[in-house]
Parts: structure tokens; C-alpha cells; sequence
């Protein structure tokens, strides 16, 4: 295949969680994984350096607020196997990591359903801040029914509920972010004693369905104003608002043509709803790449690492993922034939892009998600890993990657070592950062001085820009 597609220069991020295993359950007994380490600081430090060493846009920290407890009915399966469980709080670890890089991303998930949004605008401007504006915001709605009851509910908001919830909190936040204060309301004048100019910091007044934020906001303008806005979702109401607000969306699925679909939709609906560039919104999807110099240590690595997967955890997160518990299934039901079209329609998905599986059992989507989750395992030399990532640029569209990995912190390693070189190559990835020591969004975009949203974003429409009065910077009411 070769570089036919060589235009597109990949967005590559590192996909973890503040948990073990995280994509790969089971793995953490492999005794060359890391990944039980994540409560100690110098495990995301290491990690931090590694890969801003090997110029990865990003971190890409995933993040959930309940346990896997849908299969069975019961929370063991992941408390026995650490399928994401436990899970520490991701925002705590990321001036660890801003404190020894200096041009590296973080995409942090925070859900809009449990938190006030003048809270999180807080917290996030304080990173954005500390990291000199290397923070991203991944925006989700949640999907865990445990998660909702320890949040004082008996259980989570109906899908469509809860993002017009999120619709809601984002412009809570444009206006806390960008209308709040003026870009030049910080004077530090030692000579008027003059801290902050107060006619240049104002209270954005905020009542609507969901939310009162009378404000101001709490912190002064950061290096991005706003954070580089992460979606996930392709559900039609996560798709309108990934079209409006996300400048990255995530998407997991196990092959290209499952959701090149919703890509073409996103794109489309971004250009003739919201009048955005298409272009300027990268698609990132899930991929646990499994090298080897030659295939058969690949394969190798791959048989090596199945003898540690532990196919309940999986199921458990299988459950969380789906809401389908699989443990109601005998060992041998072939679950093409069950009565719940929910299961049917999902193993079908799965079977269509795995043909070669005669029977599809619960222990074979166990099998499938136990390595790499709900996205591709591509196993082989450079130049396949390398054919397979291309086939997805080439087949769905897509701007660049999120790498499970499979071993902590050795997936990555080898990412490093055997697919970056083949994949510069073929001028798929850059040499270098093209903002050294710049924000996010400014090495997201490959342009300097574009530390806020672009022109054509809705949040720049909210931005109190130096210079404009306050009469004159109307906040928007949309």
C-alpha cells in the first residue's frame, strides 16, 4: 500500500486510564506490565517523558465514575480481574506530567452530567494554566448506571436528557471561559496597585433549564481561554453536538466501515448546520497495535499476551459498554440466534468484520474485547501495522489514533521503536512538534498563535477580546 495517502500528517495520542490494564484486562499479571503502578506519580511522569520524546500529540486519559457491575449483576468480575477497577481521579496527575514536558497534550475526560460546570471551569483553567495551555477537555455524558447512584440518583439521566444537559453546561462554560473576563483585565500595575482592571471582568448571569452561574468565573484568562474540546459519541444527539463543539471526536469501533458512516454525517452536518471546515474536525480511533519485527513475533507477542487476558474482566466491561449482561448465556449458546435483537445486533457487528469465527459464543466476544476493547488489534510487522492504520485513514476517514496498549508501558515502546520510523516514512507523522513549548491546540492545529478556538468555532464568538467594552461584547444567548 505504501504512501499513496501520505497527505494526511496523523494526530497520535497515548489512550490510559488512572486504572490498570484499562483496554486490556488481566494484562496487569504479565510480568512485564507496569500498569498496576498508576498510583504512583513517577509511573505518568516516565510515561509523559517517553512520549513527548517520540513528539505524541497527546495523552489521552480515559475516565468512568462507576464500576463494570452490568454482567452478572454484580461488581466481582471486575473487582477479581481490575477491569477498570479501581479508578483514581485523572485531572490530580496532570501537573506531574506538565512539570517535566514541555510540549506534549493532555486530553482529560470529565463527564457534564455530575459536576457544575463553574467548578470544573476552575479546575480546568488552573491546568490550562500550570501546563502553559496544554489541557484538553474530553466532554462525555456518562454511561454508567453506578455511576449515577453514588451521584445521588436512582439512576443515570435519559440519553437525550443528558445531552441537552451538555449543551447547556458548554456554553456555561464559553461564558466562563471566554466572555467572563476581558483578554487584558490582568494589569499586575505595581505602581497603581492595580491587580485586576474591574471594569474588565464581569458576571456572565447565567439561567437556564439545567444550570444557574451567576459568575464571574473564578480564574483569569489561561493560555487557551477555552481547552481543546474532545467529544466522543456518534449517537444522533452526540453527533450534532460533536459537530458543533468537538474539534477532536474519538471513536472506537472495531472496523473502518462501522463508522465511516457517522464521520461523513458529523462532517457534513459541521459544514452546512454550524459553518465549520469539515477538516478542521479530527477524527481519532481506537487501535491496540501489536508489533513485532517479524510477523511471527508478533503473533507470538499476541498468543503471549492471550494467556494472561482475563475473559471475565472483559465481559464486565463488555456489559458496561453495552448494557448487555452475557452471563445470562450458556457457555455454548451461539448468541447470533438468541431472542434479544440488543445481543444479536451487537455480535452480528462484531461477526461481520471477523468472518473467519464459525461460532460466536460469549466467551468469543469476551476473547475479542479482552485485548485492545472495543477497537482493532492491527498484529504484525511495521509496514502491515502501518497498512492497517492507513486503510482506516483511507476507508473511514480518519485523522489520526488513539494506541491502547496491550503491556504498560511496552505497548508504547515498541510503538516508538519499530512503527514511528515506518510511519515517517510515509509522511504519516511529523518530526517534530510544529509549535515547540506550544499549547494543545496550537500543535493540534500545526499553527502558531492559535491558542483559542478557531474563527469558525461557536466558542469565539464568546470571546472578550482586549480592547472591546463590555457593551460592545455582548454574550451570546445560544
Amino acid at each position: 500500500m505504501g504512501s499513496q495517502t501520505g497527505k494526511k500528517s496523523l494526530v497520535l495520542n497515548a489512550f490510559v486510564e488512572m486504572c490498570s490494564g484499562h483496554q486490556s484486562p488481566g494484562l496487569w499479571r504479565h510480568p512485564d506490565d507496569q500498569s498496576s503502578r498508576f498510583n504512583e506519580i513517577e509511573h505518568w511522569t516516565e510515561l509523559a517523558k517517553l512520549l513527548e520524546e517520540a513528539k505524541f500529540h497527546g495523552i489521552f486519559i480515559a475516565d468512568v465514575l462507576g464500576g463494570y457491575d452490568v454482567y452478572s449483576g454484580s461488581l466481582d468480575p471486575a473487582v477479581v480481574s481490575g477491569a477498570q477497577w479501581p479508578v483514581h481521579e485523572p485531572l490530580a496527575v496532570i501537573s506531574a506530567m506538565a512539570a517535566v514536558t514541555k510540549s506534549i497534550g493532555f486530553g482529560v475526560t470529565v463527564s457534564t452530567t455530575y459536576e457544575q460546570p463553574y467548578h470544573l471551569a476552575r479546575r480546568l483553567s488552573t491546568l490550562d494554566h500550570l501546563s502553559k495551555g496544554r489541557i484538553g477537555w474530553n466532554i462525555v455524558t456518562s454511561y454508567l448506571d453506578s455511576a449515577a447512584k453514588n451521584m445521588g440518583l436512582a439512576q443515570q439521566p435519559q440519553h437525550d436528557d443528558r445531552y441537552a444537559q451538555a449543551e447547556e453546561y458548554i456554553k456555561v462554560m464559553y461564558k466562563l471561559f471566554e466572555s467572563s473576563w476581558r483578554d487584558d483585565a490582568v494589569q499586575l500595575d505595581r505602581s497603581s496597585g492595580i491587580y485586576t482592571h474591574p471594569d474588565r471582568v464581569r458576571k456572565i448571569n447565567h439561567n437556564g433549564k439545567f444550570f444557574t452561574v451567576p459568575g464571574p468565573h473564578i480564574c483569569s484568562p489561561s493560555p487557551q481561554r477555552t481547552p481543546l474540546l474532545l467529544q466522543a459519541g456518534t449517537s444522533k444527539a452526540g453527533k450534532i453536538f460533536a459537530a458543533q463543539h468537538a474539534e477532536a471526536i474519538f471513536v472506537s469501533a472495531h472496523a473502518p466501515q462501522v463508522c465511516a458512516k457517522s464521520i461523513a454525517e458529523i462532517r457534513e452536518l459541521a459544514k452546512t448546520q454550524f459553518g465549520r471546515d469539515p477538516s478542521n474536525i479530527k477524527v481519532l480511533a481506537l487501535v491496540c497495535p501489536v508489533l513485532g519485527r517479524t510477523e511471527e513475533e508478533a503473533q507470538a507477542k499476541l498468543a503471549d499476551y492471550k494467556q494472561y487476558a482475563s475473559l471475565e474482566g472483559a465481559l464486565a466491561l463488555f456489559g458496561g459498554w453495552t448494557g448487555i449482561d452475557l452471563s445470562q448465556y450458556g457457555d455454548e449458546e451461539e448468541l447470533r440466534e438468541v431472542e434479544s435483537n440488543a445481543v444479536k445486533s451487537t455480535v452480528q457487528g462484531y461477526a461481520r468484520f471477523s468472518p473467519g469465527t464459525a461460532k460466536w459464543t460469549k466467551h468469543t466476544i469476551a476473547e475479542h474485547v479482552s485485548i485492545g476493547g472495543n477497537g482493532p488489534v492491527l498484529v504484525g510487522t511495521p509496514e502491515q501495522v502501518a497498512d492497517g492504520l492507513e486503510t482506516w485513514v483511507q476507508e473511514a476517514d480518519i485523522d489520526g489514533f488513539n494506541f491502547a496498549y496491550a503491556l504498560f508501558p511496552q505497548s508504547f515502546k515498541d510503538i516508538i521503536e519499530l512503527l514511528l520510523p515506518e510511519l515517517k516514512k510515509r509522511g504519516l507523522f511529523w518530526d517534530d512538534y510544529a509549535v515547540p513549548e506550544g499549547t494543545y491546540r496550537e500543535n493540534f492545529y500545526r499553527k502558531g498563535g492559535q491558542t483559542g478556538p478557531l474563527d469558525e468555532h461557536v466558542a469565539s464568538t464568546f470571546r472578550w477580546k482586549a480592547g472591546v467594552s463590555a457593551e460592545e461584547a455582548v454574550i451570546p444567548e445560544i
